[in-house]
C-alpha cells in the first residue's frame, strides 16, 4: 500500500498573515491532526524566496524562525509534522538540475502563474534565472518527498500541473520512478484569495494590506478600524454591498453563530447581519467592531503561543534542526533512486564497471 504524503510550505519573507491561515495554515493543521497522512513536511522555503531577494539575504535570514514560530503557534506540531528549511536539502538543488532538462524556455514562458508573478513584480525583461524556472525546483521539492497531495491555491495549480507534467516526462523516459501529486483546494472561494484589507487585491505582504497572525490587539484595532468597506454606502440608510466588501468577507471566514451570540446578540448569525447591511440602516463602523472583536477572540491563543516560542527560541531551533533532518533523510533516499534510474550511480552500480569492460572487450 503507498504511502500518502503531504508536502506544503511557505516563502520566509516576513511574519505570516490571515491570508496564509484561512489559505493553507488552518487546513494544514486539520489535515495533519486527521491521521490520514503517513508523513507530513511542511517546508519553510527559504532557497525560492531568494530568487527575488538575492541582493536581500539578510530579509530572508530575519524571518526563518518568524515563519517557524508562526507556524507552531497556529497548531503545526512537531511530532506529526516535519518543518524543514528548503536551503538546507542538498538533494533539492541535484533533482532540480536534472528536471532543467525536461522542460523547455516555451513552456516555463506559458506558464499563468509565472506570467502573472512576473507582471506583479515589473521584471520585465530583467527576470532572475532562478525565479522564471521556479515551476522545476518546485517539482524538485514535491517529488523528493513522494508527496501524493499538495495544498494549493487555485493560482498556484498551473504549477501543480507543470510538476505532473515533469513527473510523467521522467517516468516515460527513465521508468516508473517518481510519485505524481495531486493537487488539495482550499474548501470555500473565500480562502482561495483573501483580499487584503485595502480591498483590492490578495492579501500580500509586499502590498501592506495584511493583518498578521502576531499582531497584537491594538494594531489589529488600528488596520479593521481603517479598512476598505463599499464606496457607496455613504450614509447609514443607503444599501451596501456586502459581497465584495472585505469586512463581510472576513466575516464569512471567521466569524461563528458564537460570536454573535457573544459580541452582537441582534443578529443570529451572519446572514441577518449581511441582509441588514444590504437593505440599508447598518453602518460600517458597527460592522469593523464586530469584526475587530471576532478576530481579536480568534487570534488571541494565536498570540499565546507564539509567545511561548518567543520565550523558547531555541526549542524552535531544534524544532527546525530534527525536521531539516528528517527531510533530508527522505529527499536523500528519492535522489539516490533518481540517479539510479538515469543510470547516473557510476559508484554505487556494481554492474557500472562490468559493463564497461563487457563494450570494451566487444
Amino acid at each position: 500500500m503507498n504511502k500518502k504524503i503531504m508536502l506544503t510550505g511557505d516563502r520566509p519573507t516576513g511574519r505570516l498573515h490571515i491570508g496564509h491561515y484561512v489559505g493553507s495554515l488552518q487546513r494544514r493543521v486539520e489535515l495533519q491532526n486527521s491521521g490520514e497522512f503517513d508523513e507530513i513536511y511542511i517546508m519553510i522555503a527559504d532557497t525560492q524566496a531568494l530568487t527575488d531577494n538575492a541582493e536581500n539575504p539578510e530579509k530572508i535570514r530575519n524571518n526563518i524562525l518568524n515563519v517557524a514560530m508562526d507556524y507552531l503557534s497556529v497548531g503545526i506540531d512537531p511530532k506529526k509534522s516535519n518543518i524543514f528549511v528548503q536551503s538546507a536539502v542538498p538533494a533539492l538543488p541535484e533533482l532540480n538540475l536534472y528536471y532543467l532538462n525536461l522542460v523547455t524556455v516555451s513552456r516555463l514562458q506559458r506558464n499563468p502563474t509565472i506570467k502573472n508573478e512576473l507582471q506583479l513584480r515589473n521584471f520585465e525583461t530583467s527576470i532572475p534565472a532562478g525565479f522564471f524556472t521556479y515551476p522545476v525546483s518546485q517539482t524538485a521539492d514535491i517529488t523528493a518527498f513522494d508527496a501524493t497531495i499538495v495544498p494549493v491555491g487555485d493560482d498556484q495549480l498551473p504549477m501543480l500541473e507543470q510538476a505532473q507534467e515533469i513527473v510523467h516526462k521522467f517516468n516515460s523516459i527513465y521508468g516508473e520512478t517518481l510519485v505524481e501529486p495531486k493537487a488539495l483546494l482550499p474548501k470555500n472561494e473565500s480562502s482561495m484569495r483573501l483580499v487584503g484589507t485595502d480591498g483590492k487585491n490578495k492579501m500580500s505582504k509586499s502590498l501592506g494590506n495584511c493583518i498578521y497572525l502576531s499582531d497584537d490587539s491594538a494594531t489589529l484595532k488600528t488596520k479593521v478600524m481603517s479598512m476598505y468597506t463599499d464606496p457607496t454606502h455613504l450614509k447609514i440608510t443607503d444599501p451596501g454591498n456586502a459581497k465584495d466588501n472585505p469586512v463581510f468577507i472576513y466575516l464569512t471566514c471567521f466569524a461563528t453563530d458564537e460570536d454573535f451570540e457573544k459580541f452582537l446578540p441582534e443578529y443570529k448569525n451572519l446572514d441577518e447581519m449581511k441582509a441588514h447591511y444590504e437593505r440599508g440602516g447598518l453602518g460600517d463602523m458597527k460592522c469593523k467592531k464586530f469584526l475587530f472583536n471576532v478576530l481579536d477572540n480568534y487570534l488571541e491563543p494565536i498570540r499565546q503561543r507564539r509567545h511561548y516560542y518567543e520565550e523558547h527560541i531555541e526549542e524552535v531551533y531544534e524544532i527546525l534542526k530534527q525536521g531539516t533532518a528528517n527531510a533530508n533523510k527522505k529527499a536523500n533516499a528519492t535522489l539516490n533512486k533518481v540517479r539510479h534510474a538515469m543510470k547516473i550511480d557510476y559508484f554505487e552500480d556494481e554492474a557500472f564497471l562490468d559493463d564497461i569492460k563487457d563494450k570494451l572487450d566487444n
